[in-house]
């Protein structure tokens, strides 16, 4: 291993969501913002081999990178804060450990010896780690390691971090996220749990070198003197990480705790220039202070659990600083929709998003949505299924096909108007085995699509089985529905507008993924823009 190449690990303990993604990715925005290259990744205790196959309410949404990884939700905090995209080596589960194990072992790489967690799991999970660093092209890679110390899951992914610190000790650094509860009925920030926590890491022969305390309340200077004592860490090493109202208000809060200049010292690295992160200040000033606001629903079917949508959530955020306005997003369950309620649930709304999904369930709720956004001309988004949906609902009340359906859900139907993919037909596997990943759409100019991205050729991440049927493209586009965006090698209709109508686009594609902070998404400024526009009219 290249010894210009620094490793910063993170781990969390007391409780699981304390928000270790968070404190890594802003870590990583405030050394990005000193002129270091960084990258993190994100290390899974589950044996699924990715997420793909997980429903969204075990573990919210599937984040899908441009080499077509299904992944963990934290690799999309990572871009929307390093404006830098992820792949397949951002995200590992034990799972794909295991699996790559086992795929040695069958082949003889182990030359008949026993195949055990130490040397051989613990020796896999450590090539993974530093295969982000084997092109030289970072300076500093970040590893969160998710659950909480103590879970048998993540013990292997732990002792690995000890092995790592023992071979190349000043190259490595953990930070342990922990928790300092507060007892109303004493009045007081407890720091027992911490110092069990770290104890825990302790007996697994790890010593944490910086603590990130997250607290509701202030870490006054007596309460950091006994933490630092009692785990063995410097005064200066002991990091508030209050509650903020926003995820973006973190990169700004670690900076005042100056947690990047202690980890740099830690490493033995300079601390170049002092990170002035303009663009960064400035998207959270308009945040706070946006001059108007906009009212929009969000139609989903898992909408109990918002992480299900983190990335549209994000994205709206994103597009909302854009349009200087606050995105007020109305969660709206597909299930309870129906032609009877519609109509009360929708029309105080400026513009409505169907969100994407698998399976028949909550489906006639968003074809129901659809409809009214079609008809009321309300500005309307429809991404992957929520695309599909707008494709039936036109087939349906338009060009009057009462029998249209997406074969995913009616595989008998006589109108097919959304069917499998060639390519799919005779897949019987369910992971990892969609359209997945990055692929080119040509789009044509002077439609809704073709103004908000200026430009004629766009590269947006898919995830999906079924496509539009381009059979029945001459009846849809004689009634006036239009494809506006085509993959130009296999022709699929990646993008259905009506001109007719204000705004009103349905995308095959995720445009949700690509949203940043310094980037934010084309596609969702420009709605968010059609929502005000018909919010004033």
């Amino acid at each position: 291993m290249s010894n210009s190449v620094k490793y910063i690990f993170v781990t969390g303990g007391v409780t699981s969501s304390l928000g270790k993604g968070i404190i890594a990715a802003s870590l990583a925005k405030l050394v990005q913002a000193r002129g270091y290259s960084v990258t993190i990744q994100k290390l899974d205790p589950y044996i699924n081999i990715d997420p793909g196959t997980l429903n969204p309410y075990e573990h919210g949404e599937c984040y899908v990178t441009d080499d077509g990884a299904e992944t963990d939700l934290d690799l999309g905090h990572y871009e929307r804060f390093l404006n830098v995209p992820t792949s397949q080596a951002n995200n590992i589960t034990t799972g794909r450990i295991y699996q790559s194990v086992i795929d040695k072992e069958r082949k003889g790489d182990f030359l008949g010896k026993t195949v055990q967690v130490i040397p051989h799991i613990t020796d896999e999970i450590k090539q993974r780690i530093q295969l982000l660093s084997n092109n030289n092209k970072y300076d500093i890679v970040i590893t969160e390691i998710g659950g909480t110390v103590g879970d048998i899951e993540s013990l292997p992914y732990i002792e690995a971090v000890r092995q790592m610190m023992w071979e190349y000790e000043s190259d490595c650094l953990v930070i342990h996220l922990t928790l300092i509860p507060y007892l109303s009925a004493a009045g007081e920030l407890k720091t027992k749990p911490t110092q069990h926590s770290v104890k825990a890491l302790l007996e697994l022969g790890v010593q944490p070198d910086i603590l990130c305390c997250r607290s509701e309340h202030e870490l006054e200077l007596n309460l950091r003197r006994k933490i630092a004592k009692f785990c063995n860490v410097s005064m200066n090493a002991v990091i508030e990480a209050r509650d903020a109202s926003s995820i973006y208000d973190v990169p700004m809060l670690m900076q005042a705790e100056e947690l990047d200049s202690v980890v740099l010292e830690k490493l033995g690295l300079s601390k170049k220039s002092t990170p002035k992160l303009k663009k960064w200040k400035s998207f959270l000033e308009r945040l706070k202070n946006p001059k108007t606001e906009v009212d929009i629903a969000l139609i989903g079917k898992y909408v109990e659990l918002k992480d299900s949508y983190k990335s549209i959530s994000e994205a709206f955020i994103h597009a909302g600083v854009s349009n200087e306005s606050k995105v007020n997003l109305h969660w709206i369950h597909s299930d309870n929709l129906d032609k009877e309620n519609v109509e009360n649930q929708l029309s105080e709304m400026n513009g409505i998003l169907v969100a994407p999904g698998f399976g028949s369930r909550g489906v006639a709720g968003k074809i129901d949505a659809v409809q009214f956004a079609r008809e009321k001309n309300i500005p309307f988004l429809g991404i992957c299924l929520g695309m599909q949906c707008a494709v039936i609902e036109f087939a349906r009340n338009v060009l009057h096909l009462e029998d249209a359906n997406t074969t995913e859900i009616a595989n008998k139907t006589k109108a097919p108007v959304i069917d499998m993919m060639e390519a799919q037909k005779n897949i019987s596997d369910y992971g990892g085995t969609m359209r997945l990943g990055a692929y080119s759409c040509q789009l044509k100019p002077n439609s809704n699509i073709g103004k908000a991205f200026h430009s004629d050729v766009i590269s947006e991440r898919h995830r999906h089985r079924y496509e539009f049927n381009n059979e029945y493209l001459k009846d849809f586009e004689a009634a006036g529905m239009i494809s506006t965006g085509t993959n130009p090698e296999t022709g699929l209709v990646e993008v259905v507008e009506i001109p007719k109508h204000p705004w009103f686009v349905g995308v095959q594609f995720h445009p949700e993924y690509k949203s940043t902070v310094d980037e934010p998404h084309p596609l969702f400024v420009a709605f968010v823009g059609a929502a005000l526009k018909n919010k004033t009219k």
